[in-house]
């Protein structure tokens, strides 16, 4: 994971500069059980900052320092206060000591498919539970694997989108070309990143990844078995139903 995401920061905020559909939800949550906040995977700080501008004091863990490094930066122009209520910090969330607990801990936004293995997923489910105060919760962004899972594999090269880069200004436009082996539940995603530059060359970035689809009566027994129980499951973060065809896979464990 963390070659990938080293390959990929510069592009990362530009390309999802539009991302917010999440923010309310993790909001509520943080009015419903609590204002104490882990987010594992914390990328950049699209969503551990908005929550300290909330009012949340959030502890952000990410184990690739090109993504945290952009983090820093956008937290050094926020206000004293946001600044106060947040930390980050390069960590690996599989090796980590922590002596706190938290209200919340976040997994979001497909961070959990980094975690191939048995003993990799089900170890930082086991760490979770050690981190979730009581009355607390864990949730867990994922995308419906049920929609990937029933797709043909084409072995074709797709145009994903396309992007300004907000530091140069320059046109991106992202390629993927995937593979999914159905058995291991592994998706193997080579992305692809044309950026056109002033003089109209054109630079290319290969960022290959492999990425784990969940089911969710597998998460369930996974969550179970981790000492946590199942308040809600949804398919969007409107809270609309878990069912065939929705888009995500939104689960929250207490």
């Amino acid at each position: 994971m963390s070659g990938f995401y080293a390959t990929i920061a510069r592009y990362y905020d530009s390309e999802h500069h539009d991302k917010d559909e999440d923010l309310d939800f993790y909001r509520d949550l943080t009015d419903e059980y609590g204002g104490d906040v882990l987010i594992i995977g914390a990328g950049t700080g699209r969503i551990a900052i908005e929550l300290a501008a909330y009012g949340c004091k959030v502890y952000g863990m990410d184990n690739e320092p090109e993504m945290l490094e952009r983090a820093r930066r956008k937290l050094d122009s926020a206000p004293p206060d946001v600044r106060a209520r947040l930390h980050f910090a390069p960590e690996d969330a599989l090796k980590v000591k922590l002596d706190t607990t938290f209200k919340l801990a976040l997994i979001p936004y497909n961070t959990l498919m980094h975690f191939h293995e048995f003993e990799a997923h089900f170890g930082l489910l086991q760490r979770c539970r050690a981190w979730v105060a009581k009355g607390g919760a864990l949730v867990i962004d994922l995308p419906n694997a049920g929609e990937s899972f029933a797709a043909q594999d084409t072995g074709a090269v797709t145009l994903e989108r396309m992007f300004l880069e907000r530091e140069t200004g320059h046109l991106i436009m992202q390629h993927s070309v995937a593979t999914l082996d159905r058995v291991s539940q592994l998706m193997r995603v080579t992305w692809i990143y044309d950026e056109v530059e002033a003089d109209h060359t054109v630079k290319r970035t290969i960022a290959p990844v492999i990425n784990r689809y969940f089911f969710y009566p597998e998460l369930r027994l996974l969550l179970e078995r981790a000492g946590f129980t199942i308040a809600g499951v949804w398919g969007d973060f409107d809270r609309s139903d878990y069912e065939d065809g929705c888009p995500r896979m939104i689960v929250v464990a207490v």
